[in-house]
């Protein structure tokens, strides 16, 4: 199997392993104030108001939770499917697909995080591949049995709802929204979620102007503040086709009291990125929100990561780092995939955002696509190659060998996991654990580098 083809596939699988009817039907209402939170949650992904984050992975059909401790991931860890008590549908259907995007807040505003849950597969009302978002509800106890689907308006066969998921404060109100991909649109649902009365804000939906092709399918979306306002803004990464053509885009929605369909950016060649991630952050601190997307299938599969710089009204300038930018460590060659998994988040406190940035197919130790990890610094001209870190299991320090085939960086999160306020790296390959690498003042380490066992794709 060729690098590319097992690029491809892995992030095939994070997109398919990365609310109609059921137990409370909601359908749309008025944006009413919704009533105060019982408590505040600090994190999204708190599940059990615990104050402390929690891990939730794709593992389609179903997803896996993590709840998280003092120090990171916890011991308490439990499955939930479409066979679990509460939660709508059935397993059954093929393709089984329920839990292939995710995304938390907390919708209903009580105090515990909830998680947005989408399959694009299900059969709902006789109409095969419809799709389906549920919402399954956090409480004292965690993610379980309390759980509702989103309603769908005229809901059509091979419409793919729940493709993909961002959540968000899209039109400025305080109150989490929610964004849904299908196969051919975006679905923004406000806050406020109840999941006592069945009611969510007003729906609306979004699809490309012109220059989004004949059909832009947003197979993932990015939700994060580029225009320096008050509200979160959205990008919808896919692919555009016009006529027999296809390509590579990133489409830019504006949050504000009405969310507005923005431009639509060809980002890369013909080596289509089947499995586009991305994520926003500001990396040169100008107060504009940058997108970081990955294309490990640039130039014959060498790699590379496109950036979009964030401006007033979205998009503005672009640029590209490869294995070839000066100060990169390591050459760049076919197969390598650099960029396949991106991850953004301050690693040495300097208050610049940085990216890890995997190479899943790099020889490590004359060992084939046994793969590593960059950490990219930002500054003020953004991501640059000075001042670069990369990480094998073969670094001094680091717990393990490199091995043929372990793709290590298949899958990359950057997130404090120990609360001392900067970005510690989790890095997962093809065998059953992750490295876990501390940052700190001098950025990511390998002081304190340990195995954990959690998969570094949870939503970021």
């Amino acid at each position: 199997m060729s690098i590319r083809t097992h690029n491809r596939l892995a992030i095939a699988t994070a997109t398919a392993t990365a609310l109609t009817c059921g137990l409370l039907s909601l359908t749309a209402a008025g944006t009413a104030t919704a009533a105060a939170p019982v408590k505040y949650v600090q994190y999204a992904d708190d599940y059990n108001g615990d104050g402390f984050r929690d891990y939730v992975v794709s593992q389609t059909p179903g997803f896996l939770v993590t709840y998280g401790v003092s120090g990171g991931p916890g011991t308490k860890k439990t499955r939930i499917d479409q066979n679990s008590p509460g939660i709508p549908g059935s397993v059954g259907e093929e393709p089984e697909q329920f839990g292939q995007s995710l995304a938390s807040a907390d919708f209903n505003q009580d105090g515990y995080g909830d998680l947005a849950v989408g399959d694009s597969s299900e059969t709902v009302g006789g109409r095969a591949n419809q799709g389906a978002v549920t919402i399954v509800w956090g409480s004292k106890s965690g993610l379980g049995s309390k759980a509702t689907r989103l309603p769908l308006k005229d809901p059509k066969e091979g419409q793919g709802f729940g493709l993909s998921l961002a959540a968000g404060d899209f039109n400025g109100d305080k109150k989490p929204d929610l964004a849904v991909g299908d196969r051919d649109s975006v679905h923004v649902y406000r806050g406020g979620f109840s999941s006592k009365t069945g009611s969510t804000g007003a729906v609306t939906r979004h699809r490309p102007g012109a220059d989004g092709g004949d059909r832009t399918v947003p197979v993932h979306l990015v939700a994060g503040n580029v225009t320096k306002d008050k509200t979160t803004d959205l990008y919808a990464l896919g692919l555009s086709f016009t006529g027999q053509k296809s390509s590579n885009v990133a489409w830019f929605l504006k949050g504000g009291s009405k969310v507005a369909s923005g431009k639509v950016v060809t980002y890369t060649g013909p080596e289509h990125n089947y499995g586009p991630r991305g994520v926003i952050a500001d990396f040169d601190k100008n107060g504009y929100g940058d997108l970081a997307i990955n294309d490990g299938g640039y130039n014959r599969g060498e790699g590379a990561v496109v950036v979009l710089r964030g401006g007033a009204s979205g998009p503005s300038t672009s640029y590209r780092v490869t294995q070839n930018t000066a100060g990169v460590a390591t050459t760049a060659t076919s197969g390598d995939g650099f960029g396949t998994t991106v991850s953004a988040g301050d690693t040495d406190r300097d208050g610049y955002p940085d990216l890890a940035a995997s190479a899943p197919g790099e020889k490590v130790s004359g060992k084939k696509y046994a793969g590593g990890v960059h950490i990219l610094r930002g500054g003020e001209k953004g991501l640059t190659g000075a001042g670069s870190k990369w990480f094998t299991r073969d670094t001094a320090g680091v717990p393990g060998k490199a091995s043929a085939w372990g793709s290590f960086g298949q899958f990359t999160r950057l997130r404090d996991i120990d609360s001392d306020r900067d970005a510690d790296l989790v890095v997962s390959g093809t065998d059953s654990t992750s490295l876990l690498l501390p940052g700190g003042k001098n950025g990511i380490g390998t002081k304190g580098a340990r195995d954990i066992a959690v998969t570094a794709m949870w939503p970021q």
